[in-house]
C-alpha cells in the first residue's frame, strides 16, 4: 500500500506539518519559544549536533513507520 504515495508527496506533506506544527508553536506561546531558542543558542555545538541528529533518526522513523502503516 506504501506504493499509493509517490515520495514528493510525502515530502510535501511532511514539510507542511513541520510548518503547522512549528508555526502553532511560535503563535501559541511565543515566550517559550523565545526560552528555548536562547536556550538552543547557548548549547554546545557538538550537544546541538547530536540532538539535532537523534530527532532527524526519531523523524525518519516516524517516517518508515507511518508509510508502512498505511
Amino acid at each position: 500500500m506504501a506504493d499509493a504515495f509517490p515520495i514528493w508527496t510525502l515530502i510535501l506533506f511532511g514539510i507542511g506539518i513541520w510548518f503547522l506544527v512549528e508555526g502553532a508553536m511560535y503563535a501559541l506561546a511565543p515566550d517559550a519559544m523565545r526560552r528555548f531558542l536562547a536556550w538552543a543558542a547557548a548549547m554546545p555545538v557538538p550537544d546541538l549536533r547530536s540532538a539535532g541528529l537523534w530527532t532527524a533518526a526519531f523523524g525518519a522513523l516516524l517516517l518508515y513507520i507511518g508509510v508502512r502503516l498505511i
